[in-house]
Protein backbone atom coordinates (compact mmCIF):
# COMPACT_ATOMS: atom_id res chain seq x y z
CA UNK A 1 0.00 0.00 0.00
CA UNK A 2 1.36 3.84 -0.41
CA UNK A 3 -0.22 6.94 -0.20
CA UNK A 4 -4.13 6.08 0.92
CA UNK A 5 -6.03 2.61 1.68
CA UNK A 6 -7.17 0.51 -1.41
CA UNK A 7 -10.61 -0.77 -1.82
CA UNK A 8 -9.66 -4.16 -2.37
CA UNK A 9 -13.41 -5.42 -3.09
CA UNK A 10 -13.05 -3.53 -6.56
CA UNK A 11 -9.79 -5.84 -7.19
CA UNK A 12 -9.75 -9.02 -5.48
CA UNK A 13 -11.78 -11.97 -6.66
CA UNK A 14 -14.23 -13.51 -4.27
CA UNK A 15 -13.55 -16.90 -4.90
CA UNK A 16 -10.14 -18.07 -4.86
CA UNK A 17 -8.22 -21.50 -4.86
CA UNK A 18 -7.00 -22.59 -1.02
CA UNK A 19 -3.46 -21.94 -2.07
CA UNK A 20 -3.56 -18.47 -3.33
CA UNK A 21 -6.12 -17.23 -0.75
CA UNK A 22 -3.66 -18.07 1.96
CA UNK A 23 -1.10 -16.64 0.28
CA UNK A 24 -3.27 -13.26 -0.17
CA UNK A 25 -4.02 -13.41 3.84
CA UNK A 26 -0.40 -14.12 4.78
CA UNK A 27 0.28 -10.89 2.55
CA UNK A 28 -2.30 -8.82 4.30
CA UNK A 29 -1.20 -10.22 8.03
CA UNK A 30 2.21 -9.23 6.83
CA UNK A 31 1.89 -5.97 5.41
CA UNK A 32 -0.40 -4.73 7.96
CA UNK A 33 0.72 -5.76 11.15
CA UNK A 34 -1.53 -8.53 11.62
CA UNK A 35 -4.17 -5.74 11.20
CA UNK A 36 -6.94 -6.78 8.15
CA UNK A 37 -10.35 -4.98 7.66
CA UNK A 38 -13.74 -7.20 7.02
CA UNK A 39 -13.26 -6.19 3.28
CA UNK A 40 -10.27 -7.80 2.42
CA UNK A 41 -10.90 -10.65 3.94
CA UNK A 42 -14.47 -10.89 2.25
CA UNK A 43 -12.23 -10.07 -1.27
CA UNK A 44 -9.60 -13.13 -1.08
CA UNK A 45 -12.21 -15.32 -0.48
CA UNK A 46 -12.46 -15.87 3.37
CA UNK A 47 -16.24 -15.90 4.36
CA UNK A 48 -17.99 -14.27 7.74
CA UNK A 49 -18.53 -17.65 9.01
CA UNK A 50 -14.68 -19.03 8.51
CA UNK A 51 -14.01 -15.22 10.13
CA UNK A 52 -16.21 -16.16 13.08
CA UNK A 53 -14.61 -19.41 13.63
CA UNK A 54 -11.55 -17.63 13.93
CA UNK A 55 -12.68 -15.27 16.50
CA UNK A 56 -14.72 -17.94 18.52
CA UNK A 57 -11.34 -20.13 18.70
CA UNK A 58 -9.38 -17.31 19.96
CA UNK A 59 -6.77 -17.32 17.51
CA UNK A 60 -8.10 -14.28 16.08
CA UNK A 61 -10.15 -10.89 17.78
CA UNK A 62 -13.23 -8.80 16.24
CA UNK A 63 -11.07 -5.00 17.14
CA UNK A 64 -14.50 -2.80 15.99
CA UNK A 65 -16.95 -4.39 13.63
CA UNK A 66 -15.06 -3.46 10.63
CA UNK A 67 -11.78 -4.59 11.71
CA UNK A 68 -9.77 -8.05 12.81
CA UNK A 69 -6.83 -8.65 14.32
CA UNK A 70 -4.91 -12.41 13.69
CA UNK A 71 -3.03 -11.29 16.63
CA UNK A 72 -4.43 -11.14 20.25
CA UNK A 73 -3.65 -8.99 23.18
CA UNK A 74 -3.10 -5.58 23.74
CA UNK A 75 -2.49 -3.99 20.34
CA UNK A 76 1.21 -1.97 19.30
CA UNK A 77 1.50 1.33 18.28
CA UNK A 78 1.29 0.46 13.97
CA UNK A 79 -1.14 -2.12 14.96
CA UNK A 80 -3.42 1.00 16.47
CA UNK A 81 -2.30 2.99 13.33
CA UNK A 82 -3.60 0.31 10.87
CA UNK A 83 -6.67 -0.46 13.03
CA UNK A 84 -7.50 3.52 12.55
CA UNK A 85 -7.32 3.60 9.16
CA UNK A 86 -8.76 -0.06 8.11
CA UNK A 87 -11.72 0.77 10.42
CA UNK A 88 -12.27 4.32 8.50
CA UNK A 89 -12.16 3.36 5.09
CA UNK A 90 -10.18 2.98 1.95
CA UNK A 91 -10.14 6.97 1.64
CA UNK A 92 -8.37 7.48 5.01
CA UNK A 93 -4.85 8.34 5.66
CA UNK A 94 -3.15 9.03 9.23
CA UNK A 95 -2.81 12.44 10.08
CA UNK A 96 -1.84 14.88 12.19
CA UNK A 97 1.06 13.86 14.79
CA UNK A 98 0.51 10.46 14.30
CA UNK A 99 1.53 11.14 10.37
CA UNK A 100 4.79 13.23 11.50
CA UNK A 101 5.75 10.22 14.15
CA UNK A 102 5.47 7.91 11.15
CA UNK A 103 7.96 9.93 9.33
CA UNK A 104 10.04 9.95 12.52
CA UNK A 105 9.12 13.00 14.27
CA UNK A 106 10.61 12.37 17.60
CA UNK A 107 9.05 13.90 21.07
CA UNK A 108 6.08 15.57 19.52
CA UNK A 109 4.11 11.62 20.00
CA UNK A 110 0.72 11.49 21.19
CA UNK A 111 -1.49 8.42 22.68
CA UNK A 112 -4.54 9.10 20.08
CA UNK A 113 -4.51 7.98 16.79
CA UNK A 114 -5.33 10.71 14.11
CA UNK A 115 -7.10 9.83 10.87
CA UNK A 116 -8.05 12.23 8.16
CA UNK A 117 -11.32 10.99 6.13
CA UNK A 118 -12.35 12.38 2.72
CA UNK A 119 -16.00 11.62 3.40
CA UNK A 120 -18.73 11.86 5.89
CA UNK A 121 -17.87 9.71 9.01
CA UNK A 122 -20.57 6.46 8.27
CA UNK A 123 -19.06 4.79 10.88
CA UNK A 124 -18.71 4.45 14.70
CA UNK A 125 -16.28 5.79 17.22
CA UNK A 126 -13.04 3.67 18.31
CA UNK A 127 -11.38 4.43 21.80
CA UNK A 128 -8.23 6.04 21.13
CA UNK A 129 -8.46 7.04 17.73
CA UNK A 130 -10.03 10.44 16.38
CA UNK A 131 -11.62 10.88 12.83
CA UNK A 132 -11.61 14.11 11.30
CA UNK A 133 -13.50 14.81 7.91
CA UNK A 134 -10.76 16.96 5.71
CA UNK A 135 -12.71 19.08 2.92
CA UNK A 136 -8.60 19.43 1.23
CA UNK A 137 -8.05 17.05 -1.62
CA UNK A 138 -6.18 13.38 -0.67
CA UNK A 139 -4.10 14.27 -3.36
CA UNK A 140 -2.48 17.26 -1.94
CA UNK A 141 -2.32 16.00 1.60
CA UNK A 142 -1.52 12.08 0.69
CA UNK A 143 2.54 10.74 1.13
CA UNK A 144 4.29 8.33 -0.77
CA UNK A 145 6.16 6.83 1.97
CA UNK A 146 5.04 2.82 1.31
CA UNK A 147 3.03 1.15 3.93
CA UNK A 148 0.47 2.45 6.26
CA UNK A 149 -1.40 5.22 4.61
CA UNK A 150 -0.34 8.34 6.27
CA UNK A 151 -0.12 12.00 5.23
CA UNK A 152 2.81 13.73 3.58
CA UNK A 153 5.21 15.32 6.74
CA UNK A 154 4.45 18.90 5.89
CA UNK A 155 0.86 19.10 5.42
CA UNK A 156 0.44 16.61 8.30
CA UNK A 157 2.27 19.44 11.18
CA UNK A 158 1.05 22.38 9.50
CA UNK A 159 -2.81 21.44 9.71
CA UNK A 160 -2.22 20.16 13.55
CA UNK A 161 -0.43 23.51 14.47
CA UNK A 162 -3.15 25.32 12.78
CA UNK A 163 -6.23 23.73 14.11
CA UNK A 164 -5.46 22.11 17.21
CA UNK A 165 -2.40 23.33 18.61
CA UNK A 166 -1.89 26.18 21.01
CA UNK A 167 0.58 29.08 19.33
CA UNK A 168 3.58 27.99 20.97
CA UNK A 169 3.41 24.60 20.42
CA UNK A 170 2.20 25.23 16.89
CA UNK A 171 5.55 26.95 15.86
CA UNK A 172 7.76 24.68 18.04
CA UNK A 173 6.64 21.22 15.85
CA UNK A 174 7.52 23.11 12.96
CA UNK A 175 10.79 23.74 14.50
CA UNK A 176 11.29 20.91 15.71
CA UNK A 177 10.93 19.00 12.35
CA UNK A 178 13.32 21.12 10.17
CA UNK A 179 15.99 20.60 13.44
CA UNK A 180 15.67 16.81 13.41
CA UNK A 181 16.44 17.26 9.73
CA UNK A 182 12.69 15.66 8.08
CA UNK A 183 12.10 18.67 5.89
CA UNK A 184 13.36 22.70 5.61
CA UNK A 185 11.76 25.51 6.02
CA UNK A 186 11.41 26.06 2.32
CA UNK A 187 8.96 23.31 1.84
CA UNK A 188 7.43 24.01 4.76
CA UNK A 189 6.55 27.37 3.62
CA UNK A 190 5.73 26.43 0.16
CA UNK A 191 2.93 24.23 1.77
CA UNK A 192 1.79 27.07 3.61
CA UNK A 193 0.67 28.49 0.24
CA UNK A 194 -0.37 24.75 -1.25
CA UNK A 195 -2.66 24.47 1.49
CA UNK A 196 -4.80 28.45 1.43
CA UNK A 197 -6.43 29.33 3.16
CA UNK A 198 -4.91 28.13 6.51
CA UNK A 199 -5.71 29.54 10.00
CA UNK A 200 -2.20 30.86 11.33
CA UNK A 201 -0.95 31.35 7.84
CA UNK A 202 0.35 34.59 8.55
CA UNK A 203 2.28 33.56 11.84
CA UNK A 204 3.73 30.19 10.12
CA UNK A 205 5.17 32.65 7.54
CA UNK A 206 7.12 34.47 9.83
CA UNK A 207 8.35 32.01 12.24
CA UNK A 208 9.65 29.69 8.89
CA UNK A 209 11.76 32.97 8.27
CA UNK A 210 13.38 32.45 12.03
CA UNK A 211 13.95 28.64 11.21
CA UNK A 212 15.52 28.98 8.13
CA UNK A 213 17.98 31.85 9.29
CA UNK A 214 18.69 29.60 12.26
CA UNK A 215 16.10 29.09 15.39
CA UNK A 216 15.29 25.43 15.63
CA UNK A 217 13.80 25.64 19.13
CA UNK A 218 10.47 26.99 20.71
CA UNK A 219 12.62 28.93 22.80
CA UNK A 220 15.02 30.43 19.84
CA UNK A 221 11.54 31.30 18.41
CA UNK A 222 10.66 33.34 21.63
CA UNK A 223 13.77 35.40 21.25
CA UNK A 224 12.49 36.07 17.75
CA UNK A 225 9.49 36.94 19.43
CA UNK A 226 11.06 39.23 22.19
CA UNK A 227 13.36 40.81 19.19
CA UNK A 228 10.47 42.44 17.21
CA UNK A 229 8.49 43.41 20.72
CA UNK A 230 11.40 45.13 21.68
CA UNK A 231 13.01 46.59 18.48
CA UNK A 232 15.98 44.45 19.36
CA UNK A 233 18.63 43.09 16.17
CA UNK A 234 18.01 39.64 15.61
CA UNK A 235 21.06 37.67 16.94
CA UNK A 236 23.27 35.04 15.49
CA UNK A 237 22.42 31.79 16.46
CA UNK A 238 24.34 28.74 17.33
CA UNK A 239 27.59 30.32 17.44
CA UNK A 240 30.53 28.23 17.75
CA UNK A 241 33.22 29.08 20.42
CA UNK A 242 36.17 27.68 21.83
CA UNK A 243 36.14 27.71 25.71
CA UNK A 244 39.31 28.28 27.92
CA UNK A 245 39.74 24.52 27.58
CA UNK A 246 39.91 24.26 23.82
CA UNK A 247 36.08 21.96 23.83
CA UNK A 248 33.81 23.69 21.31
CA UNK A 249 31.21 25.32 22.02
CA UNK A 250 27.70 26.72 20.65
CA UNK A 251 26.00 29.38 22.17
CA UNK A 252 22.23 30.24 21.81
CA UNK A 253 21.81 33.61 20.94
CA UNK A 254 24.61 36.17 20.71
CA UNK A 255 24.45 40.07 19.88
CA UNK A 256 27.55 42.24 18.39
CA UNK A 257 27.02 45.48 20.73
CA UNK A 258 27.52 48.71 18.57
CA UNK A 259 30.41 49.71 20.84
CA UNK A 260 32.58 46.53 20.45
CA UNK A 261 31.85 43.22 22.67
CA UNK A 262 29.33 40.59 22.67
CA UNK A 263 26.37 39.71 24.81
CA UNK A 264 25.38 36.00 25.08
CA UNK A 265 22.49 34.69 25.96
CA UNK A 266 21.64 31.28 26.71
CA UNK A 267 18.28 29.83 27.27
CA UNK A 268 17.48 27.59 29.84
CA UNK A 269 14.51 24.70 29.83
CA UNK A 270 13.47 22.55 32.71
CA UNK A 271 16.07 19.81 32.51
CA UNK A 272 18.72 22.15 33.13
CA UNK A 273 17.89 22.65 37.04
CA UNK A 274 19.12 19.18 37.45
CA UNK A 275 21.91 19.61 39.95
CA UNK A 276 24.97 17.76 37.30
CA UNK A 277 23.05 20.16 34.39
CA UNK A 278 23.27 23.22 36.49
CA UNK A 279 26.71 22.93 37.54
CA UNK A 280 28.09 21.63 33.72
CA UNK A 281 25.88 24.75 32.97
CA UNK A 282 27.70 27.09 34.96
CA UNK A 283 31.47 25.68 34.10
CA UNK A 284 30.34 26.09 30.74
CA UNK A 285 29.49 29.84 31.32
CA UNK A 286 32.61 30.38 33.02
CA UNK A 287 34.99 29.32 30.79
CA UNK A 288 32.97 31.22 27.25
CA UNK A 289 33.07 34.32 29.21
CA UNK A 290 35.60 36.22 28.49
CA UNK A 291 36.92 40.10 28.76
CA UNK A 292 35.12 41.11 25.66
CA UNK A 293 31.95 38.77 25.94
CA UNK A 294 29.42 38.99 28.49
CA UNK A 295 27.35 35.67 29.22
CA UNK A 296 23.85 36.10 30.63
CA UNK A 297 21.19 33.53 31.30
CA UNK A 298 17.44 33.00 31.56
CA UNK A 299 14.58 30.08 31.91
CA UNK A 300 12.38 29.18 28.70
CA UNK A 301 9.20 30.54 31.09
CA UNK A 302 10.70 33.60 31.67
CA UNK A 303 11.73 34.29 27.91
CA UNK A 304 7.98 32.49 26.93
CA UNK A 305 5.86 34.53 29.76
CA UNK A 306 8.16 38.00 30.84
CA UNK A 307 9.87 38.68 27.72
CA UNK A 308 10.29 42.37 28.37
CA UNK A 309 11.86 41.21 31.41
CA UNK A 310 14.44 39.54 29.71
CA UNK A 311 14.36 42.32 26.83
CA UNK A 312 14.89 45.11 29.44
CA UNK A 313 18.74 43.40 31.15
CA UNK A 314 19.86 42.94 27.70
CA UNK A 315 19.37 46.49 26.54
CA UNK A 316 21.00 47.72 30.00
CA UNK A 317 23.79 45.45 28.72
CA UNK A 318 23.98 47.67 25.61
CA UNK A 319 21.88 45.46 23.12
CA UNK A 320 20.27 48.21 20.95
CA UNK A 321 16.29 47.95 21.64
CA UNK A 322 13.34 49.48 23.15
CA UNK A 323 10.55 48.55 25.62
CA UNK A 324 6.92 48.44 24.20
CA UNK A 325 5.10 51.87 26.31
CA UNK A 326 2.78 49.01 27.77
CA UNK A 327 6.25 47.43 29.63
CA UNK A 328 8.28 50.69 30.21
Amino acid sequence: MCGMATDDTERAPTHLPRARRDRVLAGLVADQAGMVARRQLTAAGIDWDAVEANIVARRWVARTPRVISTVTGELTVEQRRWLGVLHAGPRSILGGLTAAARHGLVGWERETVTVLVDDELSFGPVDGIRFFRSRRPFGVLAGTRPGIPAAALEPAILLWAAYDAAPRAALGVLAAAVQQRLTTAARLAETVELLRPLRRAKLFRSALDDIASGAHSKAELDVARMCVLCQMPKPSRQTERRDRTGARRWTDCEWDLPRGGVVVLEVEGPAHAEVRQWDADLRRQRRITAHDRVVVRCSARELRQEPAEVALDLIALGVPGRLPDSAA
